[in-house]
């Protein structure tokens, strides 16, 4: 038998497995680097976060990452060498990290890779008849695999599409088989650039599990926060938010979108909702001019809004569960307020009380779906249920 098979034969067999998940989102702030043992697969998956870090990208990454990310017309070449490079550089970020926290690359089994998202295109955005849905993530695995001495999993999104999805929401995967508990009924919100939810029922059947995407979460605030003062990238605890009042025609311009008349489940991204979204429900309104906070104010009662909306129409009026909520939108203050308010009778949590640590979880759910390749079952969550097709995923790149 070929040496990587009979390495990656060997892992799938153990008791516990050894995996670093990561996690780099559409608001390009770091590399979320998770590093977690499991034991077991589906619903006998128990984990634990061994070690965590969030390692910042500096201007040069970022602007890289921006000259290319969420655009339709790009530089091919650059498009084509920031593909390894990407990896590369997470790899060094890797390699500091095992180096920090003394972990021998011996002990690290797998490295879950999620890459940097470059364009997501469901087919409900593009509308291209004969095009399905589509989306990119870049950090190519055999370069991860190669510069870190690691087997690496990568590319998890293409499976999901392939096999009918719309390559989002993903976390429904690992949120079902760690977060789910028979009688309570839970939805695990996360707030990335986009928001997005999973609904988890307290019956434990799979076909009632839904996960869709709400809409913004922090990417329009931070694209509007990078523009108006240099070297900041986001709205630290609401303070620009908090001095603005909100423009409520503004507001209803950025409501006014067919996006939040389709359908659920439905997957979207920062090539809708950015800085020219702004400016069209600016026209829209009959704004000339707005000041910052008034944009940031009305922006971040838009995620509150279409967040709580989503909720809402899904679950019909029942207020009869727990919301646990998680990434970089559960730092914003204001944001937070403005949930709770909206949705009073729902209990409000964080998923640290569930024993996550909620700025490590995207990073986590990673590495579980590295698990599930190289270790799960078959994942059975019904033929009816829509956006949630019933497939493993990810790519296996080797070291050698």
């Amino acid at each position: 038998m070929n040496r990587n098979m009979q390495a990656l034969t060997a892992i799938a067999q153990k008791k516990q497995r050894y995996i670093i998940g990561l996690m780099s989102g559409t608001s390009v702030d770091g590399l979320d680097i998770a590093y977690c043992r499991i034991e077991g697969e589906g619903h006998d998956t128990n984990i634990q976060l061994l070690a965590f870090e969030t390692i910042a990208y500096d201007p040069d990454f970022k602007a890289e990452i921006k000259s290319v990310f969420s655009k339709k017309e790009v530089d091919l070449e650059k498009l084509c060498l920031l593909n390894p490079w990407v990896a590369q550089q997470q790899a060094a970020m890797i390699n500091g990290f095992l180096a920090k926290h003394q972990i021998a690359k011996e002990d690290v089994d797998l490295i879950a890779s999620h890459g940097q998202t470059i364009y997501h295109a469901p087919k409900a955005l593009h509308q291209q008849e004969k095009f399905s849905n589509a989306t990119l993530q870049i950090g190519d695995g055999d370069h991860m695999a190669v510069d870190t001495g690691i087997i690496t999993i990568s590319d998890f999104r293409q499976k999901h599409i392939a096999a009918g999805g719309e390559g989002a929401p993903l976390a429904v995967y690992g949120d079902y088989f760690i977060f789910s508990k028979k009688g309570e009924d839970r939805i695990m919100l996360n707030m990335g650039g986009i928001a997005n939810f999973t609904f988890l029922p307290g019956s434990m059947d799979a076909e009632k599990i839904f996960s869709t995407d709400t809409g913004p979460g922090n990417t329009m605030m931070d694209a509007l926060i990078q523009q108006e003062i240099t070297g900041k990238y986001f709205d630290e605890d609401a303070a620009v938010a908090r001095q603005g009042t909100v423009h409520e025609a503004l507001l209803n311009a950025l409501k006014d979108h067919p996006f939040f008349e389709q359908g659920f489940p439905k997957t979207t991204g920062p090539e809708l909702f950015n800085l020219a979204y702004l400016e069209t429900a600016k026209q829209k309104a009959g704004i000339e001019t707005i000041s910052a906070a008034d944009a940031m104010t009305t922006l971040n009662l838009f995620s509150a809004q279409t967040i709580a909306e989503a909720v809402q129409k899904t679950m019909q009026g029942n207020s009869n569960f727990v919301l646990y909520a998680s990434g970089g939108g559960m730092h914003n203050p204001l944001l937070m307020e403005r949930i709770k308010l909206l949705l009073p009778a729902v209990p409000i949590k964080l998923t640290s009380d569930l024993g996550i640590n909620p700025d490590a979880k995207e990073a986590v759910l990673f590495a579980i779906l590295a698990n599930e390749c190289i270790a799960g079952g078959t994942i059975e969550f019904g033929k009816t249920l829509k956006g949630i097709p019933s497939v493993t995923m990810g790519k296996i790149s080797f070291p050698w």
